[in-house]
């Protein structure tokens, strides 16, 4: 009974717009439709079949698992490292550190992703300014989103910015609860700081590991506001779309809703696959689900 209350909400506010979801991709639901100017036909799995096959569509699927992929590996990489670093810190230091990235962490996309841009801009940018004042001139008015890799970096830069501090802090946090009596012990078994990362800690972080990178990668696949921002809604020519961003452009800029609809239904079983694969990782850990 306690449950209920979380139930009602996750069911009005998640399942039956999932629901609806699902039920508009198997229309052809345009503009006139949602005016009643026309009716409702039902097409099935064409809004499928049509995406299907649409290279534009792989080349985005492509985009947004390079991109994603490429996201979850430098937050990973980066927050794990500063998570390691927090630990030889004195007191001070690493709350100063961890001030500093809940700071990040807590910025709006929005305001992040404006912030990005003007530190990146052509002609005002101070990083353009840096690196023509140590004599690369070639950057003096230097576009970093008009070419598809050097716009898809800007963005991963601005994604890891703001996504490392929930690494960092969840590792740390395990790191800690490390005992440092088994630490203690491979060393006086003559166990080298190397043999004792890799055989002792890291076996007890894989459950937060495991964490954070499922995290990691459903955040990332879903990125809509940094793409969308910095790259003026998908880049020149739409080279730097994903998946979402690729859905709000054939729903309302192009205003095929349906065909909108089966990107997003096939984003959510993409998702949902992954979480599967996450639990399936739990159980043979012996965890409790």
């Amino acid at each position: 009974m306690y449950l209920v209350p979380a139930l009602a909400v996750l069911g009005t506010m998640l399942v039956y717009p999932l629901y609806q979801l699902v039920l508009v991709s198997f229309f052809d639901y345009r503009q006139p439709q949602v005016t009643g100017a026309e009716p409702l036909r039902f097409t099935g799995l064409a809004n499928y079949r049509e995406l299907l096959s649409d290279p534009q569509f792989w080349e985005v699927l492509l985009n947004t698992v390079v991109f994603a992929g490429a996201c979850v590996l430098g937050t990973i990489l980066l927050g794990g490292g500063l998570a390691v670093l927090a630990t030889r810190l004195s007191p001070w230091v690493r709350t100063v550190l961890f001030l500093a990235a809940l700071g990040a962490w807590a910025t709006p996309a929005v305001t992040g992703s404006a912030v990005w841009l003007f530190l990146f801009d052509p002609t005002l940018g101070p990083v353009n300014q840096a690196l023509a004042g140590l004599g690369l001139t070639e950057f003096a008015g230097h576009s970093w989103t008009y070419t598809k890799t050097s716009a898809f970096v800007l963005v991963a830069s601005q994604v890891l910015w703001c996504s490392f501090p929930f690494v960092m802090v969840t590792l740390y946090a395990a790191i800690r609860a490390i005992p440092e009596e088994v630490i203690e012990a491979a060393r006086l078994d003559g166990a080298s700081t190397a043999r004792i990362a890799r055989s002792v800690m890291l076996p007890m972080l894989r459950p937060a590991m495991t964490i954070v990178t499922i995290q990691s990668i459903i955040w990332d696949f879903k990125i809509f506001t940094q793409i969308y921002i910095m790259t003026g809604g998908g880049g020149i020519a739409g080279q730097n779309l994903v998946l979402n961003v690729y859905a709000y452009q054939k729903a309302f800029a192009s205003g095929q809703y349906g065909l909108g609809s089966a990107i997003g239904v096939i984003t959510t079983l993409l998702l949902l696959l992954i979480t599967l694969g996450y639990l399936r990782a739990l159980r043979r850990q012996g965890e409790v689900l």
